[in-house]
């Protein structure tokens, strides 16, 4: 179980414009999984719903929590949509070499408990951090493809990136690829997940593996395939783009949990913990123009789809049917 271990020892960037007088919003930014319901006084009823959903899903894509489950190269480019200044083709995210690099080879990852304060996160979120580091290295040698860990800013105050300031109204971490950076909010990962209790580890690990998977997107080319769909595209265009980016940052980070899973102490209850949590955070309720993540039992299938996966070809979004990324 987590807590029983200590924690294991000038290129040009996208145009994303800080906003400002007269500034634009960034053309792409990686907004934080949607803000889920809020446990209240009348919680029991939202929180048992979302595990029958939760459920739900499990079963619908085939997994069986029992049988699973225990008890208890640094992507710069010369501008968006192109590496090292050329474009990059379709086959780049069809048939990516990680595709074929099969599962994620468990590096025994172990993680410390969370308790209250923002230390106790901070060490949580470098510990597990830098087991995702040896992962996805070890991963993309398989492909003899170069990899660099991302940089990491764990947050408690105001700042500001390349990609933008920070904290901003609901969100909790993002990925900027212009400084190939991950930012993570220490008080506000807990403050967007609707009131979660720290003992549910999984909740939180799972945004930390999504922001990393954007980082390993970034590095295959992925990324800059992605960037230059979206110039191309109208609003329709720009988030059927976008939702294949997220759902497929959520299959990484499901490979990387489910490879982790009896060191890190991944048990039922956390496991369902972190497919209710995703399922609330699902855009479908949202204008049309603004559904750039996924619906909720998307956004959920995508993790549990790498979690029980046994090879990473099945994160491959970019050939999903319409229906599994809407």
């Amino acid at each position: 179980m987590a807590g029983h271990h200590p924690p294991p020892a000038p290129t040009p960037a996208p145009p994303y414009r800080l906003p400002g007088p007269g500034g634009v919003p960034p053309q792409y930014h990686y907004q934080p999984p949607r803000h889920p319901q809020r446990r209240t006084a009348s919680g029991l009823v939202v929180g048992l719903v979302g595990v029958v959903a939760a459920l739900g899903v499990l079963a619908i894509l085939g997994f069986s929590v029992v049988s699973s489950l225990g008890d208890g190269a640094s992507g710069q480019f010369g501008r968006p949509g192109t590496r090292g200044g050329e474009a990059v083709t379709r086959e780049t995210v069809t048939n990516n070499k990680l595709y074929g690099t099969g599962a994620l080879t468990p590096v025994q990852c172990q993680v410390p408990q969370i308790g209250p304060g923002v230390a106790s996160m901070d060490r949580f979120m470098n510990a597990l951090s830098s087991c995702l580091d040896t992962s996805w290295t070890r991963q993309f040698a398989k492909a003899d493809v170069p990899f660099t860990p991302p940089k990491r800013v764990f947050w408690s105050g105001p700042g500001r990136s390349p990609c933008g300031t920070y904290p901003s109204p609901g969100a909790s971490a993002f990925y900027c690829p212009a400084n190939n950076t991950m930012y993570v909010g220490l008080r506000h990962i807990v403050e967007t997940s609707g009131g979660e209790s720290l003992s549910h580890f999984a909740v939180f690990a799972r945004v930390i593996a999504h922001e990393y998977g954007h980082h390993v997107q970034d590095s295959s080319g992925i990324l800059s395939y992605g960037h230059q769909e979206m110039e191309q595209s109208d609003i329709t265009g720009r988030n059927a783009a976008s939702r294949r980016i997220e759902l497929q940052a959520q299959c990484f980070a499901g490979a990387f949990l489910g490879a982790e899973r009896r060191t890190i102490g991944m048990t039922r209850e956390q496991y369902v913990a972190m497919i209710v949590d995703v399922q609330g955070r699902g855009d479908e309720r949202q204008p049309a123009d603004r559904r750039d993540h996924g619906s909720g039992r998307n956004y959920a299938g995508w993790v549990v789809k790498g979690f029980q996966g046994q090879k990473l070809s099945v994160c491959n979004t970019w050939t999903a049917p319409a229906s599994l990324v809407n």
